[in-house]
Parts: C-alpha cells; structure tokens; sequence
C-alpha cells in the first residue's frame, strides 16, 4: 500500500465537540476568522431586529390603550348627548306649558278601568 503523503500546510481536522463550543473553541478555527465581518454583521442585524421588535410591541399596547380611551370617550359622548336632547326636550316643554298656562296636577288622574261581558265584545265586533 501507498502511503499518502502529508502536505506541510495541511492540517488534520479536528472533530468538533460539544465541549469546544462551551469552552469557545469554535471561534478560533481559521473559517470564523475568515468570515468574522460577515458574523458581526449578522449579530447587528440581530440586534437591530430585537430592538425593532420591542419598539413596534410598545407602539402597539400604546394603540391598544388609544383604542380603549377612543371607545370610552364615545360612550361618554353619546351619554351627554342624550342627556342634552332630554334637556331640550323639558325645556321646550316647559315653555309650552307656561304659553299655554297650564300647572302642574297636585294629585295624580284616575285610572279607569272598563269591563266588558263577551257578550257586549261579540256586539262591537
């Protein structure tokens, strides 16, 4: 058998471990070295996009809270509203109250109550 013949450049590649990488180790193999701009460049964009993210999450519980004061004012509104139509309502009746010189009742009206026989209800029909 032939012999292979070692180049003097090449190196035998080690097997990479999980030990390696809680120790470090995989930054200081040469393809890392080769790219680092390229993976500090993905580490900016990364932060970038975390910091993007936790603004647009703020922005939208602002919004939430805008929509929940939107809806609270509205019901505010159209309660005044109402309130403002009876107002006007008493008013003006009470206007044509006085015009007409009519007062109000000291005791309230009797209620009549009229009963009828079915005989005297198959007559009316």
């Amino acid at each position: 058998m032939a012999k292979r013949k070692h180049h003097p450049h090449h190196r035998a590649s080690k097997k990479f471990t999980v030990l390696d990488l809680l120790k470090g180790n995989f930054l200081n193999k040469e393809e890392v070295k080769k790219h680092y701009k390229y993976i500090l460049f993905c580490f900016v964009l990364l932060m970038i996009m975390i910091f993007t993210n936790d603004l647009v999450n703020k922005k939208i519980g602002e919004v939430n809270t805008l929509k929940s004061q939107v809806e609270e004012y509205k019901s505010q509104n159209a309660y005044t509203q109402s309130k403002l139509i009876k107002i006007k309502l008493e008013s003006e009746l009470s206007k044509e109250v006085l015009r007409d010189s009519l007062q109000a009742l000291e005791s309230h009206p009797l209620k009549i109550l009229v009963k009828m026989d079915s005989l005297d209800y198959d007559r009316i029909k």
